[in-house]
């Protein structure tokens, strides 16, 4: 039996995943989209988004993803429910390995996203996942904490931005950290301890998340975040800071394992790109969104990359004499 092939076949969706599909629909590639584990990406396990040009009023993160889902398959493209397991990218066409066969293409669109690295804890991805109060990304959510008391997790230059950033909204923001001394460069240090909206927090792990229920309408209630239990990371004792936000700011793990080493990543797992376009290493493999985003990871910045993806795929299928395989074009 022959193995489904595609002229542009595009793992993940997320913005970058959906925007690739759409300039590549448009473009008449009709692409093949396999939107993977967590359908919508990161984006659909938050709350509202308000900072998404063209909705006045923010829209839920779900909402958004399902809009841009449905003008995707409006224009053409066609969304599988499969994982991909494995790719090779050492021969022509390209074979990308998921759960339940495999299929073929001349250009590949990686729009796999980045999973924020969370404290292991059990409580705080769940809040974090039902807008309880948790969440690992300050410019998206920080302005929902205006005139609260809020906590940042981390030691790194990342967390530092996000403490910093969340002095604009929060009425005191509390940095928690398991040493003595931060890992962030001295410039950023230096600003954030100047700051005196910031109050450190040394030799402290989030143990666990004091919660309290709060009614959202008559007869439903939902759980929100009420406070930290921290541990001392010395003396093993225990004491409560009361927050109503938690900013885990501990890193992102780049969901790159997939490709089993084929193509260059950085030292923090992210896929490289040559600079100004979404291309890799490999002729016709094309990148987008988180997986190779160490800066802004922002939905509109995914959006924007998912159209380079799709523009550079099409340049360079037309540009290239490329064979198509002696099957011929089928459908999930």
């Amino acid at each position: 039996m022959t193995e489904p092939h595609r002229k542009i076949l595009i793992i993940g969706t997320g913005p970058a995943g959906y925007t690739a599909a759409i300039y590549a629909s448009r473009a008449n590639l009709q692409p093949l989209v396999l939107e993977g584990v967590q359908p919508g990406g990161q984006l659909t396990i938050t709350t509202e988004v308000e900072n998404f040009p063209g909705f006045r009023d923010g829209i839920q993160g779900p909402a958004l993803m399902e809009e841009l889902r449905a003008q995707a398959l409006r224009l053409g493209a066609e969304i599988a429910a499969e994982t991909v397991l494995s790719v090779e990218l050492d021969q022509r066409p390209f074979r990308v390995v998921t759960e339940s066969g495999a299929f073929t293409c001349e250009a590949l669109v990686i729009a796999t996203g980045a999973s924020a690295k969370w404290l292991g804890i059990g409580k705080d991805e769940e809040l974090g996942r039902r807008g309880g109060g948790v969440s690992a990304c300050a410019t998206c959510d920080g302005f929902f904490y205006r005139g609260k008391d809020v906590a940042v997790v981390g030691g790194g230059d990342t967390a530092l931005e996000e403490a910093l950033y969340l002095t604009r909204f929060a009425r005191h923001v509390h940095l928690v950290h398991r040493r003595e001394g931060l890992r962030a460069s001295r410039a950023m240090q230096d600003r954030a301890k100047a700051n005196r909206g910031i109050t450190f927090h040394w030799n402290k792990a989030v143990a666990d998340l004091f919660t309290r229920r709060v009614e959202t309408s008559p007869g439903n209630a939902v759980e929100k975040l009420a406070g930290l239990d921290l541990r001392d990371t010395v003396d093993g004792s225990s004491s409560r800071l009361d927050v109503e936000g938690l900013f885990v700011a501990i890193g992102h793990r780049p969901n790159t394992a997939f490709l089993g080493g084929q193509l260059p990543l950085d030292a923090n797992g992210y896929l490289l790109v040559e600079k100004g376009s979404s291309r890799t290493s490999i002729p016709g493999v094309f990148a987008c969104g988180d997986v190779q985003d160490t800066i802004y990871r922002q939905a509109i910045t995914a959006a924007g990359s998912g159209c380079m993806a799709a523009i550079d795929a099409e340049r360079w299928l037309a540009e290239t004499s490329t064979p198509s395989p002696s099957q011929e074009t089928s459908h999930v």
